[in-house]
């Protein structure tokens, strides 16, 4: 005779499991009835789950969380969006603790958030949080359900699918009460470029930009690049935004789901996919003994900031096919592109740890995919090229009518310039958000005392000082309700 998992817990210590993670309909459910649990709970969680991640796992996931805890606390992403979930519940939060409801203080002040679903989904859940301003925003763990997987990997959530039984999910929620919050950095995006011969740009328009870029009109009178013809184009990640052979691979495979979206069910098959296209897209037989044709430093001029205020040209080797700005320690299903250099050339270089909290950024190349093999390697990593607080890619017209971009596993096929236009892509430092850790987390912080503190140099901080005061208002806008908000329409099954 065998017994459920349930069965051996006993009915009272399931109860009292469940009674720490639990959060009363009256916060959730304007209007409701003031019933107050007997006690507050210790890791009180709000659950987003993308049903469309990870073929059928992702409804199955739904259903477990929802029959473990109050179904009002958990959220399916293809029926109802983040954004207005959570304005409703901190407007509300914000009521009862006028009127002096402790409860409620004590959920806004324990409140941690679960996301399940891939890195886009994740990054969807995390621009949504920016866009609240909260004094304390809640932090972020997250359930890897998407093909890369890549911040959940980082922060020792595994980037394996889940098992979707309830001996799962509450193995999962001690996780969360047990993680510990990890600042990391945000990063600001901005794309100018021409406007496009026919149709609109807003909110993705013909271009089929990724649901986090969004165009709008410049503000400063002064740009150059202000002028009419010209659109601004504006989001933010967290991971990575790549550029070239890479993201041409991730945008033939999106393309490809995109068609036949009964063959991407399983992790993988979508894992073995990814290395098929991979493989036909040319990284596997470029040239491994001159440029490719359509290398980084045929199509743009790339530049700098280490210091605020000072732009430099960053030199970019012929060879060099693939360009990765990376912020966190996974990359591609958990590569660490960077690697770890040894101390002595952090001295030569002038380089730090790659620290997720310290306003720099890593930028990385590669020459094809064989290149990208070493990273199978002990130690193995790619051309380190820079660490910086902003980069800058300034594309004219030359070898290339297009290339490729992804940010955050989300990729694009962008138009380059066809006569004297410019098309600028401009990456900064924005603000932090708190994700959640457990002791398998690969990123480091730079205030946690058993990170690396090689060469860490206080003149690397992030500020505004010296940006322009319309670069600062752009900035500010960045973080407005509507701008990092995706459009109502979207497909959520498209979003990994």
């Amino acid at each position: 005779m065998t017994c459920s998992w349930d069965t051996m817990m006993g009915d009272s210590m399931l109860n009292h499991i469940l009674s720490e993670y639990y959060i009363p309909n009256y916060i959730l459910v304007p209007e409701s009835e003031a019933k107050k649990p007997p006690c507050v709970p210790s890791c009180p969680v709000l659950v987003f789950i993308n049903s469309k991640s990870g073929g059928q796992l992702g409804g199955n996931l739904l259903s477990t969380y929802r029959s473990v805890l109050n179904p009002n606390q958990v959220f399916d992403l293809g029926e109802t969006k983040p954004d207005k979930v959570l304005h409703q519940i901190y407007a509300t939060l914000g009521s009862l603790k006028q009127r002096g409801d402790d409860f409620a203080s004590a959920i806004e002040n324990s409140l941690r958030i679960i996301v399940a679903g891939g890195d886009g989904t994740a990054g969807w859940l995390l621009g949504v949080i920016s866009d609240l301003k909260l004094p304390h925003p809640p932090p972020v763990a997250t359930v890897p359900l998407g093909t890369g997987n890549n911040l959940p990997f980082s922060f020792g959530w595994g980037k394996k699918n889940p098992g979707t039984d309830r001996q799962s999910v509450f193995s999962f929620l001690e996780q969360v009460k047990n993680a510990t919050e990890m600042k990391i950095d945000s990063w600001h995006i901005i794309m100018r470029m021409g406007a496009p011969k026919e149709g609109s740009c807003d909110p993705i328009g013909p271009l089929e930009l990724p649901h986090s870029l969004h165009a709008f009109h410049r503000i400063s009178q002064t740009d150059k690049l202000g002028m009419d013809g010209y659109h601004t184009f504006r989001g933010g990640f967290w991971n990575y935004f790549s550029m070239g052979m890479d993201a041409q691979v991730s945008y033939a495979f999106h393309s490809e789901r995109k068609l036949h979206p009964e063959k991407f069910r399983n992790q993988l098959i979508n894992q073995g996919t990814y290395i098929k296209l991979g493989c036909t897209q040319g990284w596997m037989f470029g040239s491994l003994f001159r440029p490719s044709p359509t290398n980084i430093a045929q199509i743009a001029k790339v530049k700098v900031m280490r210091k605020q205020g000072q732009w430099e040209d960053l030199k970019i080797p012929r060879s060099i096919g693939s360009i990765v700005c990376l912020n966190l320690p996974s990359f591609s299903g958990g590569f660490n592109p960077w690697g770890t250099p040894y101390r002595k050339k952090f001295l030569d270089r002038g380089l730090t740890p790659p620290f997720v909290d310290d306003g720099l950024i890593e930028i990385v190349g590669f020459r094809n995919v064989l290149h990208g093999l070493v990273l199978l390697a002990p130690n193995g990593h790619g051309t380190r090229l820079a660490q910086a607080n902003a980069v800058r890619f300034e594309f004219k017209k030359g070898a290339a009518n297009h290339t490729f971009m992804r940010i955050d596993g989300e990729p694009w096929k962008q138009p380059l310039p066809a006569d004297d236009e410019t098309v600028v892509v401009e990456i900064s430092h924005f603000g932090q958000v708190s994700m959640l850790a457990t002791p398998l987390c690969r990123s480091r912080s730079m205030h946690d005392p058993s990170s690396p503190t090689a060469c860490y140099n206080e003149d690397n901080n992030s500020s505004d000082e010296g940006d322009s005061p319309d670069d600062l208002e752009e900035k500010r806008k960045f973080g407005a309700a509507d701008s990092f908000k995706f459009p109502d329409e979207f497909d959520i099954s498209y979003l990994s």
